[in-house]
């Protein structure tokens, strides 16, 4: 009689870096021939179990280096109490558990809560990492996923229809610090929408269809710069993370050669040890360079390939591509080309990043930022702090929006000229940019206006840097003008409720004498008047030819 297992097969999806093009991973689906094994296993914990220990016995088959992705059901984990026959079985194949991903899958509905996070914890104990499947059309209900705090958060296809949820997903991803991946990407309309919406991670028909062997390229279509949503501090590490080729601390030579001649996609090796710790690095070149010389084979084949790698390097999961920079740099001219480790909070290898991958974002971000700045200041325009201050929003975090112009600009340039009009909006633009310090961000809107948004504790200095300077232009003495709301966690829903709330302090500042700010609370009546007075008739009736009076 045969068994369910004679009758099992399995196919292989690629899980898709939307940043970089290559191949993140691959999904294992179980493919029964006959019967409906999945809804069995659904209500059977212990064969899902088992089909998850089969998937990676599978894929071990298929001698493929990448990292997998096993689906079982939120049930399994919370009645088994964790999967001791998983880890079990991948270090039986040879494999790390850290490049095994648990795709915990709905229902979730009836699920014993504390029962599935303790069996998520147990797992990630033995070094898995944990992702949370079907999100969207799934009952995933938003407290536990945030209790769950996967590594990777994969959403329905029918969810790119509603950008504002993917977004929203995107937001609390970064704050879990999760990958966002979208399922079931079929076309390039498709695609193009989970990028602009912020994903990182896709799989689907549209890059390549499930199939029994498992693929060693992928279709992705072509990326307008346009889309992306780059952070101020540069593209993250995560965006780019490739699989690692990862072999034992005390793997031997022979055995690295035999893995990089049999994989020419290959760049290099970590050798890792017990817990997935980085302690070298093998470069594909150098190494076999080393092993093809004269007496280079008989000399190294069997011993420790360490003796032939390089002290790794290695950087963070959360770090940026500029931080990546810096280590690549630090590095030595003789290890540009070399991959570099990313690793998790135990210092656990999860992939690496090649410097093409970086240089290339980091130009595609570059060209962005250079067609937003204003071509006088060479600041950034309001699109840049607007897209800013709605993060901030998403975020919960607290900040201030300033507003800031020069007084009477046009009379400064009817009575001084348009240059020296042109010299007084740069020097104030530089003043801006020397005052702002951590996360302030300044941005020329156009003409004499300028747009500051800072934490509140770091308004003062900055305010006192620009006001207190003596301006002027064409030998006449210049007043400035700013205005600052502070909005509070949940005090505005987005960059334009912030910017009514702003309006009227504007109006408020420009009615002051001399240098003025003005400063107001969102939800607050009235303002602070922080420098400046109130003009009085006589100031108010001199000739306008005075730049210095309103």
């Amino acid at each position: 009689m045969r068994s369910w297992s004679d009758t099992l097969r399995f196919a292989f999806q690629p899980v898709v870096n939307l940043s970089t093009g290559g191949i993140a991973a691959l999904e294992i689906l179980a493919r029964p021939e006959t019967g409906d094994i999945l809804a069995e296993a659904r209500r059977n914990p212990e064969l899902d179990g088992r089909l998850a220990v089969s998937a990676v016995r599978a894929a071990v088959r298929q001698e493929t280096l990448l990292p997998l992705h096993v689906n079982v059901f939120a049930g399994t984990l919370a009645d088994l109490g964790g999967l001791a026959p998983l880890h079990d079985a991948v270090r039986a194949a040879g494999r790390m558990p850290w490049e095994i991903t648990v795709d915990i899958c709905p229902p979730f509905t009836h699920v014993p809560r504390t029962a599935l996070l303790e069996a998520a914890a147990a797992l990630r104990e033995q070094g898995f990492r944990i992702s949370a499947d079907g999100v969207g059309e799934g009952d995933a209900p938003l407290c536990l996923l945030t209790d769950l705090s996967p590594d990777v958060v994969k959403l329905d296809s029918s969810l790119l229809s509603r950008p504002a949820a993917v977004k929203a997903m995107r937001t609390l991803c970064d704050e879990l610090g999760a990958l966002l991946s979208v399922e079931g990407v079929e076309t390039e309309f498709q695609c193009a929408a989970a990028l602009s919406a912020g994903a990182q991670l896709a799989q689907g028909h549209l890059f390549a269809p499930p199939a029994r062997l498992p693929a060693v390229d992928v279709y992705v279509p072509p990326r307008s710069p346009a889309v992306g949503t780059p952070t101020p501090t540069g593209p993250l590490v995560r965006e780019f993370v490739r699989p690692a080729a990862l072999l034992p601390a005390d793997a031997s030579a022979g055995r690295v050669r035999a893995l990089l001649t049999g994989s020419p996609e290959v760049s290099g090796v970590l050798l890792v040890d017990r817990d997935g710790v980085p302690v070298r690095s093998v470069h594909r070149s150098r190494f076999l360079l080393s092993m093809s010389g004269r007496y280079g084979h008989a000399l190294y084949a069997d011993r420790p390939a360490a003796k032939l790698g390089d002290p790794p390097r290695t950087v963070g999961i959360d770090a940026t591509a500029w931080e990546v920079l810096d280590v690549v740099a630090d590095g030595g001219r003789a290890r540009i080309s070399d991959d570099v480790a990313v690793v998790d909070a135990y210092g656990r290898c999860v992939g690496a990043v090649r410097l093409a991958d970086l240089v290339r974002a980091l130009a595609e971000t570059r060209v962005e930022e250079a067609a937003g700045l204003n071509p006088l200041t060479r600041l950034p325009g309001s699109d840049a702090i607007t897209g800013e201050v709605d993060r901030r929003i998403a975020t919960g975090h607290a900040f201030a929006l300033s507003w800031l112009d020069v007084d009477h600009f046009k009379q400064v340039n009817d009575s001084a000229g348009f240059a020296a009009g042109d010299e007084l909006i740069r020097s104030v633009g530089r003043a801006l940019q020397l005052a702002a310090s951590g996360s302030t961000r300044v941005g020329h809107i156009g003409g004499d206006d300028f747009l500051v948004l800072a934490d509140p504790e770091g308004l003062d200095p900055l305010a006192a840097s620009v006001l207190d300077a003596p301006w002027s232009a064409g030998g006449r003495a210049v007043t400035l003008s700013l205005a600052t709301v502070l909005c509070p966690p949940g005090s505005v829903t987005d960059h334009r409720q912030a910017a009514a709330c702003l309006a009227p302090l504007k109006k408020a500042a420009k009615s002051l004498y001399g240098a003025s700010w003005v400063l107001g609370h969102v939800g607050s009546p009235g303002h602070e008047v922080r420098r400046g007075a109130r003009a009085t008739a006589r100031q108010a009736g001199c000739a306008m030819g005075d730049p210095t009076r309103r």
